[in-house]
């Protein structure tokens, strides 16, 4: 795990001091090496993590005659299975390292070199013979990579505040990407929220040449529903298909742990890895104060008891949730409404005290139907059968429901929609249309009208090529493929690399995808039942109270705090007259929201903490207050 940057910009001397600074600022990512390297019209800037071949694996990394150049950030997982067919094709090797076996690969397959990569991974590759740059990321975006282009130059790096070293660039708010974060609740590829900031998008290469740069997507499987079947040898092959995963992403040349919960997902992963391990496992939970009564701490201790492993808690308040916010942004660089996220923070210091490495149990929730949404929308098919009338009628009624049934609400407006794109952007998006044309103000009210008919494009978009899958298929195929990797994976990664540790996902292994998404959706949402065959497989190694008891998410008590311990941040930040949110936002009915949040009267935590994490960016990024003023981040 490692950060990367670099500068491609064609017949040009590259400034050193220019590069040396977009890598200097990557250094939480890699504390452990620096590499710079800068020839003809490009540049590479390297920090290392050494989890892999520690002696051997210093970046970037050449062929011999120095024609092919690699900066990488990740994990190849089945490096040592390509190493030895490329061995039998002739290549020698003289690391032990995956970084010099996506080097001979790209020699070997050239482009398509990104077909034979298990992993989650991000790369620059300089061919100077083709006089061509490579840029490429993994199939499910668990790594990310960032880039802006101006004329014929290129700059790009693993975080946004590396692009923002690059020479003088204006921090500039992208008014249409805020217009879609609030539809969202994220900004989704390829947009950021900066101006002329760009994320590569999930399983996409991009070449750049002289000529400009092409991109495309190398991985975009189309699911065959499978119509035979046996459901007791679709278990095993789940069974073994995840234990090859798990296998897999143990490969590493230091030690490593799990983050913990209560639940069947990483319960699972911490089974399977203590079949494997030679020494207790490390585990790392985490709770909250004010938050007993959804406390995870004491089921997730029995279970690390059960399998003997080495477990570690840390219990955090209100105050170190505020505390962590003066520089929450720098660390995530972009706002996202998902109100757990400073919290990854806090784990992963806890887990970077001792290791390098961890699993963690996301992305089994998506492709399984693991989320009560999920739940809601399956019901479509029973609600598309009631009379227009009365479908509209609970719609309305829903909408003056006094009660903090605020899924309840947007589900009963969402299924309401016969159009499945409808349907969905309603189902996404907790700012009403209603909300937001109440609120809006400046060029977001400009756009309000062309961002509705932007964020159906958008659907259409992530719907194209599946159409034919059940409604229930097409939202898990999306969310595993949308909202994972530019809202969950991009907190995951940003807030466990602000303290050098490597966050390892086997639930997202792109063959494991591909063999769920071959399910009749009647095997992931089993009547009300979610991640039905998942549970049913797992079952056979964890204790039956695990599989059985309610899912509890990420418990904690932010709803409570919003309203209490975090009201003059709010005060000053989103409602305060000096607030940064104003340009964008009317003032007196962020207020009254404000008032009917904290009576009681309507469930508003989500919509202040999205309100409250911009007024945050804002703050970092904008009104004189650019990037590069602000201290360096060292955990």
């Amino acid at each position: 795990m490692c950060g990367l940057c670099g500068i491609y910009h064609p017949g040009e001397v590259i400034d050193a001091d220019t590069l040396q600074q977009m890598t200097a600022v990557l250094r939480h990512r890699g504390p452990d090496g620096e590499g710079l390297w800068r020839n003809q019209g490009i540049g590479l800037g390297h920090r290392r993590l050494s989890i892999i071949d520690p002696v051997g694996g210093q970046q970037p990394l050449h062929r011999a005659d120095q024609r092919l150049s690699l900066v990488f950030n990740g994990e190849i997982y089945n490096y040592l299975e390509l190493k030895q067919e490329l061995a039998r094709y002739g290549h020698a090797f003289h690391t032990a390292s995956d970084t010099e076996v996506l080097l001979r690969a790209y020699e070997h397959w050239g482009l398509d070199c990104v077909h034979h990569f298990n992993g989650m991974f991000a790369f620059a590759l300089w061919d100077g013979n083709r006089e061509q740059l490579l840029l490429a990321r993994d199939h499910l975006g668990i790594k990310p990579l960032y880039y802006r282009q101006q004329a014929n130059c290129l700059w790009f790096a693993s975080e946004i505040k590396s692009l923002l070293r690059a020479g003088p660039y204006p921090a500039n708010l992208d008014t249409d990407a805020l217009s879609l974060l609030f539809s969202f609740r994220f900004v989704p590829s390829p947009r950021t929220l900066f101006s002329g900031i760009y994320k590569l998008p999930p399983g996409h290469r991009l070449v750049a040449t002289a000529a400009g740069i092409a991109l495309d997507r190398y991985w975009n499987p189309r699911p065959v529903i499978r119509t035979r079947w046996n459901e007791a040898d679709l278990r095993e092959e789940y069974a073994s298909r995840l234990t090859a995963a798990v296998t897999r992403q143990l490969r590493s040349d230091v030690p490593v742990g799990l983050f913990l919960s209560s639940g069947v997902d990483s319960a699972t992963l911490l089974a399977l890895m203590s079949q494997q391990a030679e020494r207790p496992v490390k585990t790392y939970t985490l709770g909250f104060a004010d938050g007993e009564d959804t406390s995870e701490l004491a089921d997730a201790a029995r279970l690390a008891a059960h399998f003997g492993a080495e477990h570690h808690t840390r219990t955090i308040t209100a105050d170190d949730y505020l505390d962590y916010f003066a520089r929450y942004m720098q660390d995530i660089e972009e706002p996202v409404a998902h109100e757990p996220a400073p919290a990854f923070h806090f784990l992963a210091g806890l887990a970077a005290r001792e290791v390098k490495v961890v699993l963690s149990g996301q992305g089994a929730d998506e492709p399984w139907a693991g989320y009560d949404r999920y739940r809601g929308l399956s019901l479509s098919r029973y609600y598309a059968r009631l009379p227009v009338g009365l479908t509209r009628f609970i719609a309305a009624a829903a909408l003056h429901i006094p009660l903090p049934l605020e899924r309840f609400k947007r589900g009963a407006i969402a299924l309401a929609e016969p159009d499945l794109t409808r349907r969905l952007a309603g189902i996404y998006s907790f700012f009403s249309p209603a909300m937001k044309e109440a609120l809006y103000r400046g060029p977001l009210r400009e756009q309000y009208q062309s961002g509705l008919e932007r964020v159906l494009d958008i659907i259409r978009g992530w719907q194209s090529g599946i159409t034919h899958l059940d409604p229930l298929a097409q939202m898990l195929y999306i969310d595993t493929r949308a909202g994972l990797p530019d809202d969950l994976l991009m907190v995951a990664d940003k807030t466990s690399m602000a303290h050098s540790l490597e966050v390892r996902v086997p639930y997202l292994d792109h063959s494991l995808i591909g063999f769920i998404e071959s399910l009749p959706v009647g095997l992931k949402l089993h009547g009300m039942t979610g991640k039905y065959l998942h549970k049913q497989t797992v079952a056979r190694w964890l204790p039956q109270t695990v599989v059985s008891q309610r899912k509890k998410g990420f418990a904690h008590p932010v709803d409570r705090w919003l309203k209490t311990r975090f009201r003059p941040l709010i005060e000053d930040l989103v409602l305060g007259p000096d607030s940064p949110l104003l340009p964008y936002f009317d003032r007196g009915v962020m207020q009254a929201m404000y008032h009917r949040y904290r009576a009681g009267q309507e469930p508003l935590m989500r919509h202040f903490y999205l309100l409250l994490s911009l007024a945050l960016w804002l703050r970092a990024y904008q009104a004189g207050a650019a990037i590069r003023g602000l201290p360096h981040y060292q955990p």
